[in-house]
């Protein structure tokens, strides 16, 4: 894959664990000019979402092409998404399709992808045919792969099908511990990457990352460089 492709697939992530920490890097996201991100609202209730809405509306940002939602997101909040920043990919969890979450969001099963988890149990409830795919977080992969668990087993079984593959979480890697890493130290923590089938990785590559956008920035230009083929 050349360095063009690779330069538009990854994603910059607007991620944090409270308000503060999304407006910080929607900050800096103006500062340089970014018009496409991704962004992860999992650990945020709704008051502080809609700070962050209207944070984005008055941004540069004119694209999120994905967003990880939360189990209390509504229909109207993916509907404001999808229309004002055509966002195509709203990845859930499991325990989403356990919990029934999924049919409150009937109506955007084309744009919901699924991100496994890696704890050796998939619930007979999880139906990755009745939404749009999968959204494989590469390092649960790994770790799911170093363990050839169940979750493992669920996405590689499908690894013919290319139109479940849409789209990616990315973040490091511990071979030490065998656990995935939501803040980098070591650029070096990426380099699990080379190990990884190439069926896996979809149009999409969102940093899942706490760092700031200045070093998720650099860790881009590392990422272009290890995964172009």
């Amino acid at each position: 894959m050349s360095k063009i492709n690779l330069s538009k697939k990854i994603l910059v992530g607007i991620t944090g664990k409270e308000e503060k920490d999304f407006l910080k890097k929607i900050k800096e996201i103006n500062s340089f000019n970014i018009k496409e991100v991704s962004l992860f609202l999992e650990l945020l209730e709704k008051p502080d979402r809609e700070k962050i809405y209207t944070a984005l509306l008055s941004s540069k940002i004119k694209s999120i092409p994905l967003v990880h939602i939360r189990h209390d997101m509504t229909k109207d909040e993916l509907k404001f998404l999808k229309n004002n920043f055509k966002t195509k990919y709203f990845t859930i969890h499991e325990k989403n399709f356990i919990d029934n979450d999924v049919k409150k969001w009937k109506g955007f099963y084309k744009n919901l992808s699924l991100e496994m988890d890696f704890d050796n149990f998939v619930s007979k409830k999880i139906n990755v045919e009745k939404i749009r795919g999968f959204c494989v977080d590469l390092a649960h992969f790994k770790v799911a792969m170093e363990k050839l668990n169940k979750d493992f087993k669920y996405v590689f079984d499908r690894k013919k099908h290319k139109k479940y593959f849409n789209c990616n979480h990315l973040n490091g890697y511990d071979p030490e511990s065998n656990c995935d890493m939501h803040t980098i130290y070591n650029l070096k923590n990426f380099d699990y990457l080379k190990t990884l089938p190439n069926f896996l990785f979809g149009k999409i590559i969102a940093l899942e990352t706490f760092n700031p956008i200045q070093e998720q920035l650099k860790f881009k230009k590392y990422l272009i460089e290890i995964l172009k083929i």
